[in-house]
């Protein structure tokens, strides 16, 4: 088998520059993927910056995090715990979701779907998870993955994550989610550990652990779990952990928040995949 080599991108919050563009379309990656939140609450400033994105001539692979292409009444309601609230704005997401796939012209925008990476002799299935995911115990922004994915609880997003295990051609599988799986720790410093509520907790989203836990079981080989969501850098100071290998998994946090660094270099984690084996490292390049 050769190797493969992915740039894994954490939330951009607005950290994306025409010099990254430059940069990767001269990298020898076989993909770049954006695990989500490219910006932050104007839908405006989230749709320019997936217009300059598109851009890039470097094959990508993006997924709408919890910040994208959603109003800002819905996220607000989200975050609060008020979900309702925002509910007469979901009729609008489709449509969002929509300008978002065209703003970023060539490349793919993941959501509950398959991805081939690599040639016949490396060929791996990337598994894009649930879209829009804020992590926890419940579904975010449920009546528009009702709408458009006949999603209506954890539980169903679980069995249609099952379902593209089944479907996926190959037998080397990367998961990768805007959030990542529950099950990794329930501490404010774990890989998505809860750093913004006293009692601390596991933020991970239990659907995906479902379907990892339901991949290895199958005889899927599972290299890699990659997402971000839950920065690594603590409210209240400290950092989290940003790699974790469990049961042969490598789990791979790339949120670092900000990715622009004030000396000019720019943030991405390098995932190389050679055989079986896989390995994480962070890359700040100018």
């Amino acid at each position: 088998m050769g190797s493969l080599q992915l740039a894994i991108l954490g939330d951009l919050h607005g950290g994306w520059t025409d010099a990254d563009a430059r940069w990767f379309e001269q990298a020898d990656y076989d993909r770049v993927i954006v695990v989500g939140d490219l910006a932050g609450f104007r839908w405006s400033g989230t749709l320019a910056l997936a217009k300059r994105l598109g851009q890039m001539r470097a094959a990508a692979l993006v997924l709408p995090g919890n910040h994208d292409a959603v109003h800002a009444l819905q996220l607000v309601a989200e975050s609060t715990g008020r979900p309702r609230m925002g509910d007469r704005f979901a009729a609008g997401q489709r449509g969002m979701v929509e300008q978002l796939r065209q703003a970023i012209g060539e490349h793919e925008l993941g959501a509950y779907s398959l991805h081939a990476v690599g040639g016949e002799e490396d060929a791996i299935t990337v598994i894009a998870g649930r879209p829009h995911t804020m992590g926890g115990p419940s579904l975010s922004f449920a009546p528009h993955l009702a709408a458009c994915w006949g999603v209506s609880s954890l539980e169903e997003s679980a069995v249609k994550l099952k379902g593209l295990v089944d479907a996926a051609p190959t037998e080397r599988l990367v998961f990768v989610s805007h959030n990542g799986p529950a099950g990794l720790g329930d501490r404010r410093e774990d890989i998505w550990g809860c750093d913004f509520k006293a009692d601390q907790g596991d933020w991970g989203d239990p659907d995906l652990r479902e379907a990892v836990d339901y991949a290895r079981r199958r005889g899927k080989r599972v290299l890699a779990v990659v997402a971000g969501h839950m920065h690594r850098k603590l409210r209240g100071g400290g950092e989290r952990a940003w790699r974790v290998e469990r049961d042969g998994v490598l789990y791979v946090n790339a949120a670092e928040v900000p990715r622009l660094k004030k000396d000019g270099r720019r943030h991405h984690v390098r995932l190389l995949i050679d055989g079986d084996a896989v390995s994480a490292e962070d890359r700040l390049v100018r």
